[in-house]
């Protein structure tokens, strides 16, 4: 790990940073109740609280809010692969897929553990100068380790200039 990455996921993983973060760049997740639980370079998981504010009709969480969870679990370690490279490397989401299992009601956990193939797409991209597409996975579960969902974000990265 080298010192940009430590440096990414201290930013990240610090409450008051991160809410800040979210406020300039993602301001309905902090309304949404997102937090970062954990980031390193293989694995993320991101929460998010069944509340009123996310709420649908049928007495769960609303898809639009798990999605966000799930984005953010993978769309952290697509950044912190992407993080002051040089040449930079832009990243994106080209497609998305969900499937939803169970009612989510509670605290719901999404588990990203693909860093590595977001890695690997990022060097490929910044080596070849070809945009890369890589897809990964986001589980979500409840506190009782129940899968509530399971969504796969197709990432593409591009090398910039």
């Amino acid at each position: 790990m080298t010192p940009e990455h430590r440096h990414f996921i201290a930013q990240m993983m610090n409450p008051w940073k991160f809410r800040l973060y979210l406020l300039m760049k993602v301001p309905l997740g902090l309304i949404a109740g997102m937090r970062l639980k954990s980031l390193d370079l293989n694995r993320c998981e991101a929460t998010i609280r069944y509340r009123w504010i996310n709420t649908n009709p049928f007495k769960s969480m609303y898809f639009a809010a798990l999605a966000m969870a799930a984005e953010l679990s993978n769309g952290s370690l697509a950044l912190l692969a992407t993080y002051n490279r040089n040449p930079s490397v832009a990243v994106i989401i080209v497609a998305m897929e969900a499937q939803f299992l169970k009612k989510a009601t509670g605290l719901i956990t999404f588990t990203c553990e693909e860093g590595a193939s977001l890695f690997a797409a990022a060097d490929r991209a910044q080596q070849t100068g070809e945009p890369v597409t890589q897809k990964v996975q986001a589980i979500g579960r409840a506190e009782d380790g129940t899968e509530v969902a399971r969504f796969a974000f197709t990432w593409s990265f591009k090398r910039r200039g």
